[in-house]
Parts: C-alpha cells; sequence; structure tokens
C-alpha cells in the first residue's frame, strides 16, 4: 500500500509561511534515522533530507503564505499547505497519514496521527523536509528583512524577535492576525 506521510512545519511563528511536506518512502530503500524533526540537529537534518529526496517513491513541499494565513487562519492554512503537498506528488498515495488531530480534504483516504512525527517513518520524513524547506525560507527572510533576525529564529516569539517587532514594526512577513504582532502594530 502506498502510505504518504503528511507534516508541515512553521504553525506558531509570528512571521513566514506555514510549510508542509509529503512522503512516499520507498521499503526497498530505507532511509536510516528518520525521526521527528525537533529531535535532529539542523546539520543531521540537511543529511536526511537529502537521503529522503533520493530514496523517497515521490514527495512533495507545499506551503501556505502570510496572507491566506491571515485571512483563513492557521489552521485552515495549514490544512491548505498539507492538501498542496499530497496532490503534488508524483504518486497518488492510496492514504495519507497526517500528523496531528485533523485532516485535510484530500482525494486519497487519510487518518490522523496524533505525535505521527514521533511514531511514523513517513511523517517523520515528512517533518524533516517540512523543516528543512521552512528553515531555507527564513532564512532567505533574513537577507531581505535583516533587522529581524529571523535566521536565527525563524519568526518564532523570542525575545530578541519581539524586541525587534517593538523597534521596528511588522514587516510584509508578518502574520498580521497573530497577537504579538497585532498589539505591537497598534502600539505606534
Amino acid at each position: 500500500m502506498l502510505v504518504a506521510g503528511v507534516d508541515e512545519a512553521g504553525r506558531g511563528p509570528l512571521a513566514g509561511p506555514v510549510v508542509a511536506a509529503a512522503v512516499i518512502l520507498d521499503p526497498d530503500r530505507p532511509v536510516r534515522g528518520l525521526r521527528d524533526s525537533k529531535l535532529l540537529t539542523p546539520e543531521r537534518r540537511e543529511v536526511l533530507a537529502g537521503s529522503i529526496r533520493k530514496r523517497a517513491i515521490a514527495w512533495a513541499v507545499a506551503s501556505a503564505d502570510v496572507a491566506e494565513i491571515d485571512s483563513l487562519n492557521i489552521l485552515w492554512a495549514t490544512m491548505l499547505a498539507m492538501r498542496r503537498a499530497v496532490e503534488a506528488l508524483s504518486v497518488l498515495p492510496e492514504v495519507a497519514w497526517i500528523d496531528g488531530d485533523r485532516c485535510p480534504e484530500l482525494r486519497c483516504d487519510s487518518r490522523a496521527i496524533v505525535s505521527g512525527d514521533r511514531r511514523m517513518a513517513q511523517i517523520a520524513a515528512a517533518s524533516i523536509l517540512a523543516k528543512t524547506v521552512r528553515d531555507e525560507l527564513l532564512r532567505a527572510l533574513d537577507r531581505e528583512y535583516p533587522l529581524y533576525g529571523f535566521a536565527q529564529h525563524k519568526g518564532y516569539a523570542t525575545p530578541e524577535h519581539l524586541a525587534a517587532l517593538a523597534r521596528h514594526g511588522p514587516c510584509p512577513a508578518h502574520r498580521r492576525s497573530f497577537a504579538p504582532v497585532v498589539q505591537i502594530r497598534f502600539d505606534f
């Protein structure tokens, strides 16, 4: 049975897109060391991401941008990114295993698996691809908007990020619907 693991990266940050990945692993070409991306070093994630891309039957990465996050809300933007990732696969899976407690609408069967990125290799692989792609996008945002430190905190609400927001106000990469951004934006 062709199973796609699906996971996202970037639901909690104050800036940048939410990124989702879908991966169909090849049982004849296993990738050793798959784990939840949050449990891996950035260097190990990059190595594993390369192996996943080379050995998987199919993989795809998609996102929902800041405007979609602000108009839909982060949950529905995440579902949109996940659906886009599954639809972008070169092979339609029979079932998609989704990390979390709900599934996006898909053209195949789906199953929500809480903590799936720690339990299923397919979801762990998707977690790794989503995280490495999102991290690269935030490094690119850092080059575009260097005042905010996106390369270091990846858009999360760290004290440094909140201080930069208070000093400079939000940039176009910030999610205007997220409370810390709204509060700072209207404090001027």
